[in-house]
């Protein structure tokens, strides 16, 4: 308790420093990713992939973000023993978010699309084991999370592969794809707009005091969905056929009707993922503002403040603007050759899956689910279609990311721990 009275102020400083560094990284690796589809199916610039994230990742965030956070701050270990000794918590929180960020920076620079979640996990799992004692891990938690983890890319792949076929069957393999696109086009934008809300409405908005029955929630996804479409089908008649295209790529007309799509998808991802994954750098930081406020207090659930929310989503975007670009290169262009109709089967499938995971309170992967709905449109076209080595170099950076996260928080502890007491 003295340390967190003597200490308080230059705690908080260092929990606002690292969480930036958290978040800049999750804006460099795991938003790159989130769009990297669209930026590689040349849906949309790099530029405007910064706007709409700025916009839907703190939307998601605010609006939809409330869940994850409390997984990740309390459902992972059990700090019941160290209540009486809170600076251990604070030390702690501080070591994940700081060896999560580092392992971040090192991928982004690699080009490595890997795991905020894992990296966060892994990191608090290091340091609860050093810090607190084996037992006071949740080891059935972190069995259900390794779990997703393997689920996640499973069915963001399954999703994507099926929204390709049937965009096969409906659209490209008819007498005339380009007036195919026309027409379904509309009820695959109406797809985006009903998936985002229902699953925003199941997760309940109590923070916002709306509650909806499950009845009114459809009720509401469908009227939000037709509005999506209808704002789609605007966008979409406005294509023109352009022949000059259609000689060197059959599909080059069909190919700009998936163009307007794309920005919804994108907007969805941005979306789900800021209501998933904002959470993996500013829990942490909620925890140690809990702390430290409350003199000492450790406390089973830490409010959010708002102002925390925004630094959050001010960390992301400034890096997604400095160093997403070798992370979206990799999403986008290396594991499979993307089109806008790709990209949006790709992305849909991913925002698809981060909602209904978040809605149970699992701390999925974003970049799995991202990945994996990459390599499914791929397979729709065959094994050919994907390459494997980049593929492979993935899942490796995936397989060291927990244990780097862990052994880097246990001695960045070791360190904090050594200068305050």
């Amino acid at each position: 308790m003295e340390i967190i009275s003597q200490y308080g102020v230059v705690l908080m400083v260092l929990a606002i420093v690292f969480g930036l560094y958290m978040t800049w990284g999750i804006g460099a690796n795991d938003v790159a990713n989130a769009m990297g589809t669209s930026v590689g199916s040349g849906a949309i610039t790099v530029k405007q992939a910064i706007i709409i994230a700025a916009i839907f990742e703190f939307a998601g965030a605010f609006i939809a973000g409330g869940h994850v956070t409390k997984t990740i701050r309390k459902g992972i270990i059990d700090p019941t023993p160290i209540v009486n000794n809170p600076e251990i918590l604070v030390f702690g929180m501080l070591a994940a978010l700081l060896a999560a960020a580092i392992w971040l920076m090192v991928a982004s620079t690699r080009g490595w699309p890997v795991s905020t979640t894992h990296s966060i996990v892994g990191a608090i799992v290091g340091f609860a084991m050093v810090g607190i004692g084996i037992d006071a891990v949740e080891w059935g938690k972190i069995g259900m999370i390794a779990a997703s983890w393997v689920v996640s890319p499973l069915l963001g792949g399954t999703i994507a592969f099926l929204l390709m076929m049937s965009i096969r069957a409906l659209i490209l393999n008819t007498e005339n794809p380009f007036q195919s696109a026309k027409r379904w086009g509309p009820a695959y934008v109406f797809l985006v707009g009903f998936i985002i809300s229902l699953v925003t409405m199941f997760k309940g908005l109590k923070h916002l005091n709306l509650e909806l029955s499950a009845g009114m929630s459809f009720v509401v996804a469908i009227l939000f969905g037709v509005f999506v479409a209808a704002v789609g089908w605007a966008l979409i008649n406005r294509v023109k056929v352009d022949p000059s295209a259609d000689r060197d790529f059959h599909f080059a007309s069909v190919e700009k009707v998936f163009t307007p799509m794309m920005i919804f998808t994108a907007c969805a991802m941005a979306f789900a993922h800021g209501s998933n994954d904002v959470a993996n750098g500013i829990g942490p930081l909620a925890a140690v503002v809990s702390i430290v406020q409350s003199g000492g207090e450790v406390t089973q659930k830490a409010g959010l403040p708002l102002w925390v929310l925004v630094l959050g989503g001010f960390g992301i975007v400034v890096g997604l603007a400095t160093m997403g670009y070798k992370v979206m290169k990799t999403i986008g262009t290396r594991i499979t050759e993307l089109t806008p109709s790709r990209g949006y089967c790709a992305t849909l499938a991913a925002a698809a899956t981060v909602v209904l995971a978040s809605r149970t309170g699992l701390p999925v992967s974003t970049t799995h689910i991202a990945v994996g709905a990459v390599i499914g449109v791929g397979l729709a076209r065959g094994i050919g279609a994907i390459d494997v080595r980049v593929i492979g170099g993935i899942v490796m950076s995936w397989i060291v990311t927990l244990p780097v996260g862990g052994i880097l928080a246990a001695l960045i502890f070791f360190t904090l721990k050594g200068i305050f007491t």
